[in-house]
């Protein structure tokens, strides 16, 4: 399988800037790091299928430019938001076990702003994200995760109700308590409560 070139890009950004109505630095990242990661897992991108999954570590734009270039998404559940303020992704051939997390390197932006001149810094971004090579952008690091993957991908069709609450539980998201099957939010997990 190959990867899709660098001059792909174009038509990745225009389908990011479709889904926001604009385009943005972050989507511009989110594209180049999933096009980065094709190309690293030496697998064509964008996926339909489901043998890639991707850990973003925020969400807006830059997993919006991700899904578009890697065809990860939440609602295919080949996407998971790890929320940890980062602009990181980290992609997992489900195939082979691979992974590779790929951030921006930590010293672009300021890069960026000294090379700007009179370029305002909201434009030299979006200039250097789309034409800066990747060893000037990304860095690239192969990881190990430490989730199992079997639990997180779960079996499709798998349904429990929670014995406390009566609301039906998917994907083997349901904890064992007491010789009770609770939902997470019965079991102490919520983000929510009644107001």
């Amino acid at each position: 399988m190959t990867a899709p070139p660098l001059d792909a890009l174009p038509a990745l950004l225009a389908r990011s800037s479709a889904l926001h109505s604009h385009l943005c630095p972050r989507q511009v990242l989110g594209a180049r790091i999933g096009l980065r990661a094709a190309r690293e897992l030496d697998l064509s991108f964008p996926r339909t299928d489901k043998r890639v999954l991707v850990f973003v570590e925020t969400d807006g734009c830059f997993a919006d430019g991700v899904s578009v270039a890697s065809g990860c998404w939440l609602g295919r559940r080949t996407m998971r938001l790890v929320d940890h303020g980062k602009v990181a992704a980290t992609f997992v051939d489900l195939k082979t076990g691979r992974a590779v997390r790929i951030i921006p390197r930590t010293d672009l932006r300021a890069r960026v702003r000294a090379g700007r001149g009179e370029q305002k810094r909201w434009d030299a971004y979006m200039a250097a994200y789309q034409t800066w090579p990747d060893d000037d952008l990304l860095t690239v690091t192969p990881v190990t995760l430490t989730v199992d993957l079997k639990a997180l991908v779960s079996v499709a069709g798998k349904r429990a109700v929670c014995d406390a609450c009566g609301e039906e539980i998917i994907n083997e998201r349901e904890v064992a308590r007491g010789g009770r099957t609770l939902c997470r939010d019965c079991a102490g997990e919520a983000y929510w409560q009644p107001a």
